[in-house]
């Protein structure tokens, strides 16, 4: 029952029966008295009907009769707040509460008109006051739970609604409201039960069921988030945002066709409204419909040019296209719109690595940019309560949204095995996974990991706590501005020492990140003035690859039977920017009948494999001299270097999984040596793979030495057949030798950390 259909009842006019009183003045009756009962109890069922117009002619003829009458002053005060009109309520109210100022009723219509005018703090001690009346008032309670929502108090509303819930826990809508609060303070596995309640008493509240599948979906529990929107769509079937929700949830358990369907439908029921269109280009763009998809995101930004989703997902598409400068331009935009969206922070960050000739200057100012960003946005703890003892095990945290069937994965997973096994008893190892897959290299890495904590739906200030709370001694960043990263808890500065490695190849611009690992060879001293990291090298190398799972032997140098050289690329067609395809095309010149092999998924696409023609055939190469494939699953994706002979690393943006899976099956890398930190990411993969002559120092070097080797197919087929084993023998492949140095890095850098704590606690 709610406030509304329990209506004040006439106070005063009712008879008195004191004892000793003239009966028979008692029996009289007064025809004033009657009258404005009438009116009143007339004024009560208009207002019961929704006729608050009606109702309001029959109470002021009650005024007229009882103006001191504080019941009729605050219905009075109930019709125009039905009609909207909250001054003219709060006046009413006002009124009664000075006639008689404990009146519950009074100071909860009162406080209700307060909410409307936006004065959430003055109707929460309405609220309060109503409480302090009647201590057992449900609404007053359930209405104050909102109010406290509304202002941001959250902890105070979930109070609220518990309360409301114990006087009755029958009412489908408070179940819901606690949910939602309870959301609000990332409490939400204890929000979907809540949800869950609800339902259990309207199976069929549909915005319970929106919430419960937000809820759901955050967590990653797709499955029971589809039932959600499906249930949602057969009480309602033009639900806009059910249809979108189901769509992204469609697309990230992998069935995009139907995800499309969703978005269609979405689109057709609110053609104006950008998300469809917006939602139908990223899963376009997954598909590898690049051009689809940048169709989509413009047909958006007609309907809604300042969407900053549209700008994002127009970038991104565009960059995969290798459109590079023009993608830029639409990750500027977004951020105009705005500038606290890490993500296009991110992309901006990100496709910047992908031009040549690109200012260090600017990218560390563009990195500082985010920097200061997720800083003013954080809220950094400045102690820690990790015990400073440097001999003690240390608590190890990796973030990342990669842990699995990844690159990252790949190169983590050897590395995870070697230090669970090596360093026993000294280190213990935490992953907070921020995207949940649930594949066979995730499993192995997890049983790795002492804990495996999800980071999925858990805002930054949640996971920061979470990360406090295991007591992390030093964590590490595995993602960069790749997608899916937490850079901006790192800003939170969960632990007391915090490291980037592995997963990017620039600082970070996180002041509050400690260290960035680097090697030797990667990161001449000059560069360091780039980083806003301190700079940790390992002795050999910053990366060491876990052999892949497949069932692949090397084989025969192709040209012995070809009588042709096959250089390959297998390479993200992005990072083939216009010098790249210049000087591949020298080398294609260079070396009679010889052919490039392209393999990346942009080239599923009929216009990128036309383009990729056209850019090739402006320096004289023909058509039939490149071979174009998509990609295919990771054993046939490999076995597809057995056509290949030698690779072409691209610049500056070189290879890191596919210059180390190309010399596992035997194919030996060409890479330039560049300036920066990635653009020699080739060389120091090459130097420790013990190929220093496959390294070149300039584009003239490069031609020279992709004949050079072409031209001796001896010497190629007899490093082909020995290279598998040379790199395995390396320290790029070697577990727990890496496993030993980063080790011995991680002391160092707790060491250190010690040593400052303790000198703190000293003074």
């Amino acid at each position: 029952m709610g406030f509304f259909d329990r209506l004040t009842k006439l106070a005063g006019l009712t008879q008195d029966h004191e004892s000793g009183r003239d009966t028979t003045a008692a029996t009289r009756r007064d025809p004033e008295k009657d009258l404005a009962r009438e009116h009143f109890d007339q004024g009560n069922r208009l207002l019961d009907q929704g006729d608050a117009t009606s109702a309001l002619a029959s109470y002021s003829r009650v005024v007229q009769y009882k103006p001191d009458s504080a019941a009729v002053h605050c219905n009075i005060g109930s019709a125009y707040l039905l009609l909207g009109n909250a001054e003219a309520a709060f006046s009413a109210c006002r009124q009664a509460i000075a006639l008689k100022p404990d009146f519950v009723d009074a100071h909860m219509t009162q406080g209700l008109a307060l909410g409307k005018l936006g004065l959430h703090e003055d109707a929460a001690r309405c609220y309060s006051r109503a409480i302090e009346l009647r201590p057992d008032f449900l609404e007053a309670h359930w209405q104050l739970g909102i109010t406290l929502h509304d202002l941001g108090r959250f902890e105070e509303a979930i109070l609220s609604y518990q309360i409301a819930i114990q006087i009755n826990p029958a009412i489908s809508a408070v179940h819901s409201n606690l949910g939602a609060a309870l959301n609000e303070v990332d409490r939400t596995v204890e929000a979907i039960a809540c949800y869950d309640r609800s339902l259990a008493i309207n199976p069929n509240a549909v915005d319970v069921l929106l919430n419960l599948g937000i809820a759901l979906q955050g967590l990653g529990q797709l499955d029971r988030a589809i039932q959600c929107y499906t249930r949602i769509l057969d009480i309602d079937s033009d639900h806009h945002e059910a249809h979108i929700n189901l769509g992204v949830c469609l697309r990230d358990v992998g069935k995009c066709a139907a995800a499309i369907e969703r978005f269609l439908r979405a689109a057709s029921i609110q053609p104006n409204n950008a998300a469809g269109p917006i939602n139908l280009g990223i899963t376009l763009a997954t598909m590898g419909k690049l051009e689809q998809a940048v169709t989509s995101y413009q047909h958006a930004l007609t309907i809604q040019p300042d969407n900053t989703d549209a700008h994002l997902g127009l970038g991104n598409a565009l960059k995969d296209q290798g459109h590079l400068e023009e993608a830029l331009d639409a990750i500027r935009r977004a951020l105009e719109l705005d500038a606290d969206r890490a993500l296009a922070h991110n992309n901006l960050l990100f496709i910047h690595n992908y031009l040549a000739d690109q200012p260090a200057e600017r990218l560390l100012a563009e990195a500082q940019r985010f920097g200061d960003m997720v800083a003013r946005l954080a809220k950094p703890y400045t102690e820690w309560p990790n015990l400073p003892d440097p001999n003690r095990a240390l608590r190890v945290g990796f973030v990342s949204g990669d842990l699995s069937g990844h690159p990252v994965g790949y190169f983590l997973e050897g590395v995870l095995a070697a230090l669970a096994s090596e360093a026993t008893g000294k280190l213990e190892l935490y992953a907070y996974p921020s995207i949940l897959r649930d594949d066979e290299t995730s499993k192995r890495l997890r049983a790795s990991c002492k804990a495996w904590h999800s980071a999925v739906g858990l805002s930054d200030a949640a996971l920061a706590q979470r990360i406090r709370e295991d007591g992390i001694d030093i964590l590490i960043d595995l993602s960069g501005h790749t997608a899916n990263n937490r850079l901006p808890v790192f800003a939170w500065k969960p632990a007391p020492i915090q490291v980037s490695w592995l997963g990017y190849f620039a600082t970070t611009g996180v002041a509050a990140m400690d260290y960035f690992v680097a090697d030797p060879w990667t990161l001449p001293p000059d560069q360091e003035v780039f980083f806003t990291e301190k700079v940790w090298r390992l002795p050999e190398t910053r990366l060491c690859f876990t052999p892949p799972n497949a069932n692949l032997d090397v084989n025969a140098l192709p040209a012995l039977s070809n009588s042709y050289i096959t250089f390959g690329c297998f390479n993200n067609l992005s990072k083939m920017n216009d010098a790249v395809v210049q000087l591949w095309a020298r080398v294609l010149n260079a070396v009679p009948a010889s052919r490039l092999f392209l393999k990346y998924q942009q080239l599923a696409e009929a216009s990128v494999r036309q383009s990729t023609r056209e850019r090739f055939a402006v320096h004289g190469i023909a058509a039939e001299r490149l071979i174009f494939e998509d990609y295919v699953p990771r054993a046939n994706y490999l076995a597809a270097y057995h056509r290949v002979d030698i690779a072409l690393d691209p610049f500056p943006f070189p290879g890191g999984t596919t210059t180390v899976e190309a010399l596992w099956m035997g194919i030996p890398v060409l890479t330039l040596s560049g300036e920066r930190f990635l653009a020699r990411q080739g060389v120091g993969l090459l130097m420790n793979a013990g190929l220093p002559d496959w390294v070149a120092s300039d584009h003239d070097d490069y031609v020279a030495r992709a004949v050079a080797h072409a031209s001796d197919l001896q010497k190629l087929a007899a490093l082909r057949a020995k290279l598998r084993q040379q790199v395995l023998a390396s320290s790029i492949y070697d577990a727990p030798r890496f496993a030993k140095h980063f080790e011995t890095a991680l002391r160092e850098m707790w060491i250190i950390w010690c040593a400052t704590a303790n000198a703190k606690q000293s003074n």
